[in-house]
């Protein structure tokens, strides 16, 4: 994923594009297993495209390509009679800045979101953040 110049100050919206909007439950730290925050992971949503989107912004080691996740899963609306699997979208990679945007499209599906942040190094510490139950199923 490219990464504009003025990546430190971008917002969740500004990354996702015009017309998303942070969703109810969606702002989740990523966080290390002793609390240690190393950046956010969004969930938002588009009411035009009926896409949800999701990215992970660093707020620790910014600036330094470190590995950055950013993962939706879209479960869609059950059909009768029909196995229904999920979908997985993922942008992984070293990342100076955030990871995503993820998008797909949601109208009437169950999301989960989730991010990874880990810093380079000896520290084996891999921060983690999202909501791994369904939520946000929308009509």
């Amino acid at each position: 994923m490219a990464t504009p110049a003025n990546a430190a100050a971008q917002s969740p919206e500004g990354i996702c594009g015009a017309g998303f909007g942070r969703v109810t439950g969606g702002t989740k730290a990523v966080t290390t297993p002793s609390g240690r925050r190393y950046g956010t992971v969004y969930l938002l949503y588009n009411g035009k495209t009926q896409q949800n989107c999701v990215v992970t912004i660093k707020s620790s080691f910014t600036g330094t390509k470190t590995p950055v996740s950013a993962e939706l899963t879209v479960m869609p609306k059950a059909i009768k009679d029909t196995k229904q699997s999920p979908t997985v979208r993922r942008d992984s990679g070293n990342f100076k800045y955030y990871a995503g945007p993820v998008k797909y499209w949601a109208k009437q599906a169950c999301v989960k979101f989730w991010g990874t942040i880990k810093p380079l190094g000896h520290d084996p510490a891999v921060a983690r953040g999202g909501r791994q139950s369904w939520g946000n199923c929308g009509g």
